[in-house]
């Protein structure tokens, strides 16, 4: 009885092996970015439409796929200097685990369904989609490692998701909520820069090179205060009401948790483990969430 068991374990060992890989080279953690997709929809309270709820995860699962091509190219592209990184060298294409070939093979399989389904959502989500996919590739090659440009273009990026998610559902975004993203992208962004800084030099991307702490340091504080503003006039003008105003508290307190976390611990070089793990900023996310959809939803 044992005995029969033991290789069919081993078979369902054999064969999830493959799947963690492909899901690692995918960079699946980070589809939580693609979320942003649904913001349209909360804010434009259409949470009890089933239509746009299914355009929204159409959207979703579109930027989901594009952003995986997009990674797959980039590790293609930067193999030969993620081996010498002491993290990146694990990734499947750093690793040879996963080729060069049946990556960008598969880079071009997910592109062409993203722009599939972002076909189906109409031509102004197609457009949204080709302009992302051409960013992200601008930026894999060029705009990574020109200084300034590199975090101005990972904001651009949430924008057009952003942007994206209304235009799926056929909604109007504040202008307030679309600079709202763009400035808390660029804190990210920053941070993400911030933690690079404690690295050993040789493990630096190279435009750190043009980065200081203390710079950085000093923008994060401005721009921190920037997004809680931004967030601030979307609040109390988007629905000619102040009843929003109640969820800028928790916009503070995530904010202001991220910058101790990368100021006094160091932390910032992966923000989706931070987002996905630490217990405060869940806890303000989720409030933030909670109370949102119970405004926009009673208003």
């Amino acid at each position: 009885m044992i005995e029969s068991t033991v290789p069919a374990r081993m078979r369902a060992r054999r064969r999830a092996a493959p799947l963690r890989l492909v899901a690692q080279a995918l960079r699946v953690r980070q589809w939580t970015k693609n979320l942003l997709l649904f913001a349209g929809l909360l804010f434009a309270a259409k949470l009890g439409d089933g239509t746009r709820w299914g355009e929204a995860w159409l959207a979703f699962a579109a930027y989901s796929a594009a952003s995986s091509a997009a990674y797959l190219v980039n590790d293609v592209h930067d193999a030969e200097r993620d081996r010498m990184h002491p993290v990146k060298r694990h990734r499947p294409v750093a690793s040879e685990r996963l080729s060069a070939r049946s990556a960008l093979g598969l880079a071009a399989v997910l592109a062409a369904l993203a722009l599939g389904a972002a076909a189906a959502l109409g031509v102004g989500a197609l457009g949204y989609l080709a302009g992302f996919l051409v960013l992200q590739l601008a930026y894999s090659f060029r705009l990574k490692q020109l200084v300034g440009l590199d975090v101005l273009t990972i904001a651009a990026l949430f924008t057009i998701r952003a942007a994206a998610g209304a235009e799926a559902v056929r909604v109007r975004v504040s202008p307030w909520l679309l600079a709202c993203t763009a400035l808390l992208a660029l804190f990210l962004a920053l941070a993400k820069r911030r933690g690079e800084l404690g690295l050993r030099e040789e493990d630096r991307r190279a435009v750190l090179a043009r980065y200081s702490v203390r710079t950085v340091d000093r923008l994060l504080v401005v721009v921190a205060v920037s997004t809680v503003a931004a967030y601030s006039a979307y609040a109390v003008t988007a629905r000619n009401s102040l009843e929003m105003a109640v969820t800028i508290p928790f916009v503070v307190l995530a904010i202001g948790r991220y910058l101790v976390l990368v100021h006094r611990h160091g932390l910032g070089e992966e923000p989706e483990e931070i987002l996905l793990t630490d217990v405060p900023i869940l806890l303000a996310i989720g409030s933030w969430a909670v109370t949102a959809g119970l405004v926009l939803t009673l208003t």
